[in-house]
C-alpha cells in the first residue's frame, strides 16, 4: 500500500506546480480533495522537534519567535539502502546530503517568498526525504500558533497564522495531528483549542503528547495518555524529544530514538504504554492511517476528478482556442472564425436557425397590404381624369381614345408603387441586419475578440447596404419599366365605342362627359391592379436575388479581401482577446493538466489494488 502515499505525494507536487495550494481560488481545486497530515501545535510545544525525531534528521529551521512562515509539504520516502538525501520541489536537479543546508534551503526559500519581513506565506513548501530509517508518510507542518507577534511583524500575524492552519485542519479529507506539551495544562494547549473547534467529536484528531520527561516530580501523563482527560477518537501517543542541551551537542537522532525507546521501557508510570509510545511508533501509526484514508478516498477521488476534467474541457471550449503566434496562424484563425459566422448566419436564412421566415412575412403580408392600401381612387378621381386628359390632348383634342391621357393617368398610379418597393426592400434589409447581429452573438469565438467582432459586424452591414442600394435600384426599375412601356394586349381586348354603338360624330366635349371619364378611370385601374399583381410576383423575386441571394453568397468577401492585405501587427490588433479571458485559458489548461495527470496516476493504483 506504499504506492497509495507515493500517489497522492505525486499530486500534491504537481498542485503545488501548478498553482493549486486549496486556496480560495475561481478555480477548481484538487489539493483540497487529497488526505493530509497537517502538524499543528503552539510555539515551544515541541513541534519542530517531533517532526525531527520521525525523520531522524536534524532539518528544520530553528530560533525565537515564528520560525515555520510557510507550510512545509514534508513527504517521507522509505528506501531500502543508500545515503539519506533530500529534494526540494524548487530545486528538481539538486541533491541535499547535508540536512544543515536543507535547514539553511527551507529558510532562504521562505524568504524569496515573504522577503526578510518576517511576513508569512500560504505557498508550501515541497521537502522530499529519502531514507532507510522512515515510513512512508507526508506531513504538512503549519506555523506555530501564537498569542504575540514578534518585532518586524503586522499585528495581524497571530490572526494570519490562526487563519493559515484553520484553512488546512478545518477540511474533512485533513488529518490533525495535535502538538501539546506535558508540562503545561493541557486546557490551555493552542493545538487542541483549534482541533477541537473543526474536528469537535476528536474523529480525525491524533493527540501528541511532548516533554513528558520535563513534567514536575511526583505527576505523571496516564490520565492524557490513556484518553481519560481528553478523549479523541484514536490513542494518544507520548514522545521524549532531545533536550536543548542534546541539540546543542548535535546528539545522534538515532541515539535519541533509542534514549526515548528507553525512557518509555523502564519508566514505571508509562511501561505498560510502551509498546505505543515514542517517534517511531508515532511515524509508524500515522502511516498506517493515512494509507487507510488514501484508500477509502480514492473512489471519490476519481469521481471528482473525471467530473472536473469534463467541467474544465466544457469552459476551454466556450473560451475558444488560444491566438496563434505567426502571421499565417493569425489570418488562419481569423478566417476560420468568420467562417462559422457566415455559417451561423445562413443558418438563419435556411430555416436551420429562426429568422428567415421574416423575410416571407415581408412579402407575404408587408408588399401586399401595402399595395392595397395605395389610394387610386384619389388619382382617379372625376376631376383628376378630366384634368389629365385634357391636359394631355393639348391644343388638338383626342379623335378615338385620349391615349396620352392614359398614359399619364396610369404613369401617375404606378409611381405610387415605388413607396411599397422601397419599404419592402428596407425591411429585408432590417432583418439581414438583425440577423447579423444574432448571428455574431451566437458564434461563441466572436465573444473572445471584442474588436474582431465590432469587425465583422461592421464588414456584414456595410455589405448589406451595397445589396439593399442594389436591390432598390434593380427593384425600382420593375416600376419603371412598368410605366415605360404598357402591355398592348390590354387595351386592344377593350370594346371599342362603335362597337357599344357609340357615335364618333358626337362632339368632342361630349367626350368629356361624366360617363365616359369613368369608363377611362375604371380602365386605367384596372390596368394598374393588372400591374400591381404582377409587381407583387416580380418585387420579391427581385429582392431575394439581389439581398438574400448575395447575402448568402458573399456578405464578407469584401472584408476576406481586405484581411488578405494586413500585416501580423494588424491581425494582432483584430485578435486583441481580453487579458482576463487569456488568463482564465492559461489557468484553465494548467489546472486540466493537473486533473489528467492525476486522474492517470490513480488510475494505475486503482487497477494495481
Amino acid at each position: 500500500m506504499d504506492n497509495l502515499i507515493t500517489l497522492v505525494n505525486k499530486i500534491q507536487r504537481a498542485c503545488t506546480a501548478l498553482g493549486d495550494h486549496g486556496e480560495e481560488s475561481a478555480l477548481p481545486t484538487l489539493w483540497d480533495s487529497l488526505p493530509a497530515i497537517a502538524v499543528v501545535g503552539g510555539q515551544s510545544s515541541g513541534k519542530s522537534s517531533v517532526l525531527e525525531s520521525v525523520v531522524g534528521k536534524d532539518f528544520l529551521p530553528r530560533g525565537s519567535g515564528i520560525v515555520t512562515r510557510r507550510p512545509l509539504v514534508l513527504q517521507l520516502h522509505k528506501i531500502d539502502e543508500g545515503r539519506e538525501y533530500a529534494e526540494f520541489m524548487h530545486l528538481p536537479k539538486k541533491r541535499f546530503t547535508d540536512f544543515a543546508a536543507v535547514r539553511q534551503e527551507i529558510s532562504d526559500e521562505t524568504d524569496r517568498e515573504t522577503g526578510r519581513s518576517k511576513a508569512i506565506s500560504g505557498v508550501p513548501i515541497h521537502l522530499s526525504i529519502y531514507s532507510p530509517n522512515v515510513v512512508n508518510l507526508t506531513l504538512v507542518d503549519l506555523p506555530g500558533l501564537t498569542k504575540v507577534a514578534v518585532e518586524g511583524q503586522p499585528e495581524s500575524t497571530v490572526q494570519d497564522i490562526e487563519n493559515m492552519v484553520r484553512s488546512y485542519i478545518e477540511k474533512p479529507n485533513c488529518i490533525v495531528l495535535a502538538i501539546s506539551p506535558a508540562n503545561q495544562d493541557l486546557a490551555t494547549s493552542d493545538a487542541i483549542k483549534i482541533s477541537r473547534e473543526v474536528d469537535p467529536k476528536g474523529d480525525r484528531t491524533f493527540g501528541v503528547l511532548t516533554k513528558i520527561d520535563l513534567m514536575d516530580q511526583g505527576t505523571n501523563a496516564v490520565d492524557i495518555l490513556e484518553g481519560r482527560s481528553y478523549k479523541l477518537q484514536y490513542p494518544w501517543v507520548g514522545v521524549v524529544n532531545r533536550s536543548q542541551a542534546d541539540i546543542n551537542k548535535s546528539v545522534d537522532m538515532i541515539a535519541a530514538r533509542r534514549r526515548e525507546r528507553e525512557y518509555f521501557a523502564h519508566s514505571p508510570e508509562y511501561r505498560h504504554l510502551s509498546n505505543r509510545m515514542g517517534s517511531e511508533y508515532l511515524g509508524k501509526v500515522l502511516s498506517k492511517h493515512l494509507e487507510t484514508v488514501i484508500k477509502s478516498r480514492i473512489p471519490g477521488l476519481q469521481s471528482l476528478i473525471n467530473k472536473t476534467i469534463v467541467e474544465l474541457e466544457g469552459e476551454l471550449t466556450r473560451l475558444g482556442k488560444p491566438i496563434a503566434a505567426d502571421a499565417g496562424g493569425k489570418l488562419y484563425m481569423t478566417m476560420e472564425i468568420c467562417r462559422s459566422f457566415d455559417q451561423i448566419f445562413k443558418e438563419h436564412l435556411d430555416g436551420v436557425r429562426p429568422g428567415g421566415d421574416k423575410i416571407y412575412g415581408v412579402f407575404d403580408n408587408q408588399l401586399p397590404a401595402a399595395l392595397k392600401r395605395l389610394q387610386f381612387d384619389k388619382h382617379l378621381s372625376m376631376d383628376n381624369v378630366r384634368k389629365l386628359i385634357t391636359e394631355a390632348d393639348g391644343y388638338q383634342p383626342h379623335l378615338i381614345a385620349p391615349e396620352q391621357g392614359y398614359r399619364r393617368l396610369i404613369e401617375s398610379c404606378l409611381m405610387t408603387i415605388r413607396g411599397p418597393a422601397e419599404a419592402a426592400v428596407d425591411a429585408v434589409h432590417s432583418i439581414l441586419k438583425e440577423m447579423v447581429h444574432k448571428s455574431i452573438s451566437e458564434t461563441m469565438e466572436l465573444k473572445q475578440y471584442p474588436s474582431l467582432r465590432v469587425e465583422v459586424g461592421n464588414a456584414a452591414v456595410e455589405s448589406l447596404e451595397r445589396m439593399r442600394d442594389e436591390s432598390r435600384k434593380a427593384t425600382l426599375q420593375l416600376v419603371d419599366m412598368e410605366c415605360s412601356y404598357l402591355t398592348v394586349e390590354f387595351f386592344r381586348k377593350l370594346p371599342q365605342d362603335v362597337e357599344k354603338g357609340g357615335n364618333p360624330t358626337h362632339s368632342i366635349f361630349d367626350r368629356y362627359n361624366d360617363t365616359y371619364l369613368r369608363r377611362i378611370g375604371s380602365t386605367v385601374l384596372s390596368y394598374v391592379n393588372m400591374v400591381c399583381a404582377s409587381l407583387r410576383n416580380s418585387i420579391p423575386k427581385s429582392v431575394v436575388y439581389c439581398q438574400v441571394r448575395e447575402a448568402k453568397r458573399s456578405l464578407l468577401d469584401h472584408f476576406f479581401t481586405e484581411l488578405g492585405k494586413k500585416e501580423s501587427k494588424q491581425l494582432s490588433s483584430l485578435l486583441n482577446e481580453d487579458p482576463m479571458v487569456m488568463q482564465r485559458r492559461s489557468n484553465l489548461v494548467k489546472r486540466l493538466e493537473l486533473y489528467r495527470s492525476a486522474q492517470t496516476e490513480i488510475d494505475v493504483v486503482a487497477w494495481a489494488k
